[in-house]
């Protein structure tokens, strides 16, 4: 990655000059100095459309290193990761600063180029999800964790990951009615490698119309320790999905045999199915272990009623200040308390001398990640009636990703960037 080390240092330096800017820009505004506020958004403008065209420079450039680093899928799998985890960090403040400046009352002249500078980042937005989706393809046949997760809710975000796409041309339609056991033990990244190689097969013998794909779940067989789920993927169009003697659907071929599944393919005048049957370990329900923990119990009670933003109290555990700042900037208009943490050690120490209503929570942190830090929550919990939401906020957007946080103990996961409302609207769900 040391070749790329300079452009990434020149896009985290613009950007951090920009979201400077941007900040200041709000500062002035809140004391009603307009016209010096609107050079600064022209400045912060500037600055966020170079960092822009800097990185999707540096993601030329880490595409054409595929090329090069084509003897090792390990090292292209590193490559992907490192930038896109570096690149969302600032990407993730600019987005965020800039829709609170949207909404600060600017003159028209100063929203257009502040419009202007927004379009760029989303467009930066947009094509380094696209380079994490390229890395769906890369596979090491090693044998991982199987986790708990829910089927429907992998296929839905594989679909979701697809649509980050400008250009994707299919129209999903997932059914599940006939499915009901959605919670499974196994492997979620293949699966969605699978449906992911499925996807872009479709789409590269799309000839510039909209596929119609719908997604039927259901049990093909079930055992007393494995369920067969069979995947119905169905087009309006006769396409080839799986080719084994060819490229197209090879990576999906190869992944169901090593995944002990099978396949078949049937075609019609209009229309193509495929039937891919996986085994997956059935998940038996969780039970907590009620031992009696007195002083944690009623530290942890509270009423289980819904609350308003404006009640809650949030531990927010993030260790770099500057996004730690950036995302007290988006929520403390509207919510009642927050609290802050630098990493997993702090955060356990609060969690056990404070009721927290909700804990946002970054991944990669020194002393302790919060991976570490949320099964250590959960460990708490387990003699406990009580269940504290944990919403994972992190660079991490790799495929696997998810699901990690999910088996950890995380309720959910928001990966950077997001839109400031994006983060709202999950935390009304826990609340």
């Amino acid at each position: 990655m040391s070749i790329f080390d300079k452009d990434r240092k020149k896009v985290e330096q613009v950007s951090l000059f920009a979201l400077i800017s941007l900040i200041v820009a709000i500062i002035l505004l809140s004391f009603n100095l307009r016209l010096i506020s609107g050079c600064v958004v022209i400045v912060a403008t500037s600055l966020g459309v170079i960092a822009v065209r800097t990185a999707l420079g540096l993601i030329k450039e880490v595409r054409e290193s595929f090329v090069d680093a084509s003897d090792s899928s390990e090292k292209k799998d590193d490559v992907i990761t490192n930038f896109s985890h570096r690149i969302r960090e600032p990407l993730n403040n600019l987005v965020i600063i800039g829709d609170l400046l949207m909404g600060s009352g600017l003159q028209k002249k100063q929203k257009e180029l502040l419009e202007t500078f927004i379009a760029s980042t989303n467009n930066m937005v947009t094509t380094v999800n696209e380079l994490t989706m390229k890395s769906a393809g890369n596979i090491s046949y090693e044998d991982r964790k199987s986790i708990r997760f829910n089927i429907v809710s992998t296929i839905q975000n594989t679909i979701d990951l697809f649509n980050l796409k400008d250009t994707s041309k299919i129209d999903f339609i997932l059914n599940n009615k006939e499915f009901g056991h959605y919670e499974m033990i196994g492997d979620p990244i293949i699966l969605k490698q699978i449906l992911l190689d499925i996807f872009s097969t479709i789409e590269s013998q799309n000839y510039s119309r909209i596929t119609k794909v719908t997604i039927n779940l259901k049990k093909a067989k079930e055992t007393n320790n494995e369920t067969f789920v069979n995947c119905r993927i169905q087009t309006d169009w006769n396409v080839v999905l799986i080719d084994e003697k060819g490229l197209a659907g090879n990576l999906a071929s190869k992944l169901i045999a090593y995944s002990r599944g099978y396949f078949h393919q049937e075609f019609g005048n209009n229309f193509t199915v495929l039937d891919v049957v996986i085994p997956f370990y059935n998940a038996m329900p969780e039970s907590k272990i009620q031992i009696a923990s007195q002083k944690i119990g009623e530290l942890r009670q509270k009423e289980l009623t819904h609350k308003e933003l404006k009640d809650l109290k949030l531990l927010l555990v993030e260790d770099n200040i500057v996004n730690q700042k950036i995302t007290l900037l988006t929520l403390k208009p509207m919510v009642g308390i927050i609290d802050t943490a630098t990493n997993g050690r702090e955060a356990l120490d609060k969690f056990g001398t404070s009721n927290y209503d909700l804990i946002l929570m970054d991944i990669q942190m020194p002393v302790m990640s919060g991976l570490l830090a949320a099964e250590k929550i959960r460990a708490l919990e387990a003699s406990t009636n009580v269940h504290i939401p944990l919403i994972a906020i992190t660079a991490n957007a790799m495929l696997g990703d998810k699901e990690r946080c999910i088996s950890a103990g995380f309720d959910d996961y928001i990966s950077k960037p997001f839109q400031p409302s994006a983060l709202v609207e999950i935390i009304k769900r826990f609340i």
